[in-house]
């Protein structure tokens, strides 16, 4: 029987993982530094024994006495945390997990690979729902892709899943504060909790689940583009059950990012009274899904996963993720080293401990046909090949050249340009990101960082392309030549427009050798020309 530690082993989720490792029959030494507690569970469990340990002090006295087979820190929070703990594991000679899903200190752990190799000793960090869970998840959606364009995530939590102290201050630390994702092909940073986004969650037999999620900072953001081929754009939401308490987060994060205050984190002790006066209210359920976008055989795909969790057990699934892992370890399934949870273990390690519990999942494939080539049709294949390379869009990619921007002389002229953030005149370095989202795409166009974004979708047999709140839509005439975009009508916060009072416009895109290139002359009546850019572009290809 083996003997395993685990630091904060009467909190929230360690007590959850401590009773799951002690009715598998390990022997558990619930640990923390309150003594009083730690024996209050483990006089509930089997095969249990209390013990006061302090996560910040100096753990190597208390390895050396009790000599476990492995610790796992469910203790935390880690944002801005050290690894003595880990360290203190592979001076022992002993196996450690952890509970962690903070971004710097997963990812940093490798920095101990060496010194957990040279020691027989497995240190893996993110034993969680993330990277570990959602690793495992994606490696099984990913299998048989040549390319992997986008991977998608979110989580959301039910209500009556009060979160802890550790759990609540890793929310807080990213909360207004800039995040760093892979997307358009280029690193860029957006901001923790905005990029607002309503989740569908469905399981064939369950009742679906609809709500909010924002962005969130973990692991996955650095581990997915760097492990799958294609090195594919990857977002991560997370969202309460409770739209209203997302968006109070959504408002209290924007003094964060005008830098009127440094973090929001030291306003964590509030947040668990006021989560827990709610906490009677709402449902017992929770979901997560991941959606993995690419190229499979030649031919676009979307692949996606979703759970849903019913009577209070969404809770149990960090800790399904570490009890997973700490029994690959034991059956010796696991290489000594230290690194990050995601790929050690199989999505199939996880079914047997989700099948005792109203954990109910789902896989689906879809094929995807991109918008160009929906709107198009059969003369689609006639376009030149760097054309049809640019559209040929799922998920995310990016696009980068040169463009030469000429501007309206007029006063009115100047006004529009500057109310649609048209980029200034002159020369510019030119990058194109595109997002595909459930069939429609939004360009984002940067001239050296004077940006402008479309959304791009189907209506009938026309392109819509949308500013705002007005809508354009195009007939898109094709042949080897290229294709033009010939206006055939537009609109105003949904209103139809005259034709005639609609911007003159007739976009060209062609093809150069391998380049692709495009004209773009926008001009207004009474007004005359507002923007004319032009330029040439080359798909970013994968690593």
């Amino acid at each position: 029987m083996k003997r395993v530690i685990v630091l904060g082993g009467y909190g929230g989720f360690g007590a959850r993982l401590s009773r799951r490792l002690a009715a598998d029959g390990w022997t558990v030494l619930v640990a923390g530094r309150n003594g009083a507690a730690a024996a209050r569970l483990a006089g509930e469990l089997p095969n249990a024994l209390p013990l006061t340990a302090d996560r910040d002090g100096d753990l190597r006295p208390l390895l050396e006495k009790h000599r476990p087979f492995m610790l796992v820190d469910a203790a935390g929070p880690f944002q801005g945390s050290g690894y003595q703990v880990a360290e203190a594991c592979i001076a022992c000679g002993v196996h450690y997990i952890d509970l962690a899903d903070a971004r710097d200190f997963v990812c940093g752990i490798g920095r101990l690979d060496a010194a957990a190799r040279a020691a027989g000793v497995v240190a893996v960090s993110g034993g969680s729902s993330v990277p570990a869970l959602s690793g495992a998840v994606i490696a099984a959606l990913a299998q048989g892709m040549e390319e992997v364009c986008s991977v998608d995530m979110s989580i959301s939590a039910s209500n009556r899943a009060t979160a802890g102290a550790s759990v609540a201050a890793a929310i807080l630390s990213y909360v207004g504060k800039p995040v760093r994702l892979w997307r358009g092909r280029r690193w860029r940073e957006e901001t923790g909790w905005h990029r607002l986004h309503r989740q569908d969650y469905a399981v064939p037999g369950r009742a679906p689940i609809r709500r909010l999620v924002a962005l969130a900072d973990v692991p996955d953001h650095d581990i997915v583009p760097q492990s799958l081929p294609g090195r594919p754009a990857t977002i991560f939401r997370a969202g309460p059950e409770f739209s209203f308490q997302l968006l109070t987060l959504w408002f209290l994060s924007w003094p964060v990012k005008w830098g009127w205050i440094s973090s929001l984190s030291r306003y964590a002790r509030w947040l668990l009274p006021l989560q827990k006066l709610t906490a009677r209210f709402g449902t017992d359920r929770s979901a997560m899904t991941i959606e993995v976008k690419g190229m499979a055989q030649g031919s676009a795909e979307l692949r996606r996963w979703t759970l849903i969790a019913e009577a209070g057990d969404g809770p149990e699934i960090p800790t399904i993720a570490a009890h997973v892992l700490a029994n690959a370890i034991a059956e010796e399934r696991v290489e000594p080293g230290a690194r990050p949870a995601a790929g050690e273990v199989k999505l199939g390690d996880f079914d047997v401990h989700f099948d005792r519990l109203a954990i109910f999942r789902a896989m689906e494939r879809q094929s995807y046909v991109p918008l160009y080539r929906r709107v198009i049709g059969a003369d689609y294949a006639a376009l030149p090949q760097p054309v049809q390379a640019m559209h040929d869009l799922i998920g995310d990619a990016g696009a980068s050249g040169r463009a030469t921007v000429r501007r309206g002389r007029s006063i009115l002229a100047r006004l529009v340009c500057r109310v649609m953030r048209f980029p200034p005149e002159g020369e510019h370095d030119l990058h194109v990101s595109f997002e595909e989202r459930n069939g429609v795409e939004r360009w984002t166009r940067d001239f050296a960082g004077h940006a402008f974004t479309s959304e791009l979708s189907q209506r009938g047999a026309h392109l819509v392309e949308r500013f705002g709140p007005m809508r354009f839509s195009f007939d898109l005439p094709s042949d080897a030549a290229g294709l033009t975009m010939a206006m055939r009508g537009w609109s105003v916060f949904g209103i139809p427009m005259p034709l005639f009072l609609a911007p003159r416009s007739e976009a060209r895109e062609w093809a150069e050798g391998e380049d692709f290139c495009f004209d773009v002359p926008i001009a207004l009546p009474g007004i005359g020309k507002v923007v004319h850019y032009s330029g040439r572009l080359r798909k970013i290809r994968p690593e």
